[in-house]
This record gives structure tokens, sequence and C-alpha cells, in this order.
């Protein structure tokens, strides 16, 4: 695996987030009586902006539409070791082929979070809990590195893990509220290093309501790595999978009237390295390193739900090829007047084609 090169940078967008605006804790733990559905929910269709509860989700979408959804479950993938007498912690990334794994190391910081640390030299050797080494023994970029461990990292992760966080959250949180509706646990047990966070705030409730209103659920996989917080790298391969029942649920919407919206980045990516050049998804598994750019566009994707990031974030290329630039400007200028929350336990913003004035749909109870 090798970090995508040839990529554009983002580019740093005219806007600052103010720290304020980092949601802190998940949506339930704001006040009593509140679920994760609890988040707004910016709505673009063009340059057209609009402004909703998360709840209101299913009265904004037709029946037809069809939702591609993350099922990665997310991993406790933070873990404390020591490099001599030096604390440190390791975020396990992904798992390659060969058994190793990419890992960054970070410093504690006081807080219970972590800050980026320069990792290496080749053969810089980690004690782990549990009497486990991990030696790093290639890099992949400036904070990422091949490691080796001794022993089994599932295990580890499993009893000596805690979730990935960083220092705009309160503290840390259990493994559950990194997870999504849709996680389904992996065979071999792998998972995310971070939650696919795009999908956090549906709830059973807002399933059920979209199914009854004749929205469809296509389930794709892609266990996302390890965020790149400061560096903003491009994203680096990953494993995903688009099974043949989606894929053709994917290519019959398609085929139809209806749209097929991803929930989340990785949904993208995933269902996008199943497309051919003719927009034909087809059931596929392995590595990808796709990244989605306005000039490389997108065949299959006709809009989008995810978090509000950051300005110089990489992903915002993957979001100028769904909706285009002058959408996304808008939209961003509109979370900002608005004080929507960002990060992970944050607002949403929903990526909509314009609406043809001249169209007529359904949107539910149709017959």
């Amino acid at each position: 695996m090798t970090v995508a090169t040839g990529v554009p940078a983002s580019g740093r967008r005219g806007y600052q987030v103010p720290e304020e605006l980092s949601a802190r804790v998940p949506a339930e733990q704001r006040g009593p009586g509140l679920d994760r559905d609890a988040v707004r929910l910016l709505v673009s269709r063009g340059t057209e902006v609009s402004h909703h509860s998360f709840a209101e989700l299913p009265r904004l979408l037709r029946a037809g539409d069809l939702l591609v959804v993350n099922t990665s479950p997310t991993l406790a993938a933070a873990v404390d070791g020591r490099i001599g007498h030096t604390r440190v912690v390791v975020h396990f990334s992904t798992r390659g082929d060969d058994g190793r794994w990419t890992v960054e190391l970070r410093d504690p910081d006081g807080r219970g979070t972590t800050r980026a640390r320069a990792g290496g030299p080749a053969g810089t050797e980690v004690r782990l809990p549990g009497g486990l080494r991990l030696v790093l023994e290639e890099a992949v970029s400036e904070r990422l590195w091949w490691a080796r461990v001794s022993g089994g990292v599932f295990g580890l992760l499993r009893e000596h893990g805690r979730p990935v966080r960083y220092s705009y959250t309160e503290r840390d949180q259990p493994l559950s509220v990194y997870q999504t509706v849709f996680a389904l646990p992996s065979s071999d047990g792998s998972g995310s290093a971070e939650m696919p966070s795009a999908a956090r705030p549906f709830t059973g409730r807002t399933v059920a309501e979209l199914v009854s209103r004749g929205v469809g659920f296509a389930p794709v996989r892609l266990h996302a790595g390890v965020a790149s917080v400061e560096a903003h790298e491009p994203p680096y391969p990953e494993r995903f999978a688009v099974p043949e029942t989606s894929a053709r649920l994917i290519n019959a919407v398609k085929a139809g009237d209806g749209r097929v919206l991803a929930v989340g980045t990785t949904a993208v990516r995933a269902v996008e390295s199943a497309a051919g050049e003719d927009g034909v998804v087809r059931a596929r598994a392995g590595w990808t390193d796709l990244v989605v750019t306005p000039e490389r566009g997108v065949r299959v994707v006709d809009g989008l739900l995810t978090g509000l990031h950051e300005p110089e974030a990489s992903h915002l290329l993957m979001l100028e090829a769904v909706a285009g630039r002058a959408a996304i400007d808008r939209g961003y200028e509109e979370a900002l007047r608005g004080r929507y929350l960002w990060h992970e336990f944050g607002d949403v913003h929903l990526l909509l084609p314009p609406e043809d004035p001249h169209a007529e749909h359904c949107f539910s109870n149709c017959s």
C-alpha cells in the first residue's frame, strides 16, 4: 500500500471554522430525551440551501431513492505504548495482506487526547500491553508506517484498545458511541479505524420510516483508515467490498427514476471503485486507491450525505465532484452562518441534484 500521488491538493477554502463549532460530545449527551438524530441537516440542491433537522430526512427523499451505506464496524484502534521510557499512543489504521499494519504514532498531551508524532526510524520498537512488541518497518508517509506486531492485533484492540479521538472532543467515549446503526461485525474481526460518521445520526426509527416511504438501502463495506487531521493527505488505499445484491440494486435504480445517494465519503469511494467507465456497478472486493476529484467525476452517485469538513480536507474534492464548487462554497457559507457543528458528532450536509421544476415526483404512499 502506498499513499496516492499526483493527486491535486484540495486547496484551502476561504473559510475558517471557529473552535466553538466543534461538536464536543454526541448529540444524545447534549440534553435529556435526545437521540442520535438530534442534529441539524443542511440541504443543498445546487446552490439552493435549506435548513432542517435530521429527523426530517425521510420527508426530504423520494420513493425510489437508494441510500448506499457502509457496514464497516468501528474498531477500538487506539492503544497506549512506550518507546523506551516515553509514552506514545498507537493508532492502528489498516491491516495489510501480509499481516502488517499501517500505524500512526501520537504523543499524549495530558488531556487524554493526542497530537501527531514524528515516527521512525525504521526498527523503532514500541512496547504494547500484554507483552506485545510493535516494530516500525517502512514509512508510508510522513505520519504512517508499516509495522509488524508480535501477536494478534484484534485481540489487543479488544482488550486494551479505545476509540480514536482528537482534542476537539470533551472526553473518551465507549466504543458503542462510535458504531453506526448499519455496522455489522466482520468475520475476521476487521473494521474501520475511525467511524464512518455520516451514518451516525441514523436510528432504527429513521431507517424504518425511510423504508415505509419507499427508500431503499444498498450495503457496501469500506474499512476507513486513520484520518489525516493535521496534514490533510489524500486518502490512501483501503479495503472495500460491493456485494452482488447491492450492485444489482444500484444499477436498477440508475436505470429508473430513482437517485443513488451515498451515506458518507467512504460509501462514495466504495461504489465508485466498483463502477466501470460505462457507469455499471459490478460486484467487487479488494483494495481501492481511487481518489474522487472533480476532474475524475462520479459515475454512479447522484447525491451525498456527509459531515462538515475542514477547509484543507481532501474530501472537499469529492464533494465538488458530486455537487460542483459553487454548491459546496454556498453550502459552507450557510453552515458557518447558521452555526452548524463540525466533526464526527456534529451536523450533516445533504447534497442533492437541483430540482427539475417541470418534473412530478411521488414521495410516499403512491398508488
